[in-house]
């Protein structure tokens, strides 16, 4: 997942069909045969949010409570674009979400080490 933040806000993508109880999401996906988490958030961010980023370093690894995934989370930096919903077909739409917004797309709270990284911003 790429944690994409941007003048002091997360990038957001919410998705086209929800998973579980998931609608908002971090930019992400599966990591393809032969890439690292690292280049996987920037290829995902740049699929389905229209965003060239850089990744920085990983925050974090987890099993995801609500869909039993591995999860890596990825700190990015915004090299170019206009975010968009680039893949409609994954995306609706994107949301910039300033520290205290968050809670209104992601209810339960960020993962802690994402949480940190933002918090330390």
């Amino acid at each position: 997942m790429g944690v994409v933040v941007d003048h002091g806000q997360l990038l957001l993508i919410c998705r086209a069909a929800p998973e579980a109880d998931l609608v908002w999401a971090l930019p992400g996906g599966t990591v393809e045969p032969g890439e690292t988490a690292e280049q996987a958030a920037v290829r995902e961010t740049l699929e389905e949010a229209g965003l060239r980023v850089e990744a920085v370093r990983l925050l974090g690894e987890r099993v995801h409570p609500d869909t039993g995934r591995l999860i890596a989370y990825v700190a990015c930096t915004v090299r170019g674009g206009t975010a968009r919903a680039a893949s409609p077909r994954e995306v609706s739409a994107i949301a910039w979400a300033a520290p205290g917004e968050i809670h209104r797309y992601v209810p339960r709270g960020l993962f802690p080490p994402v949480q940190a990284y933002l918090d330390g911003r």
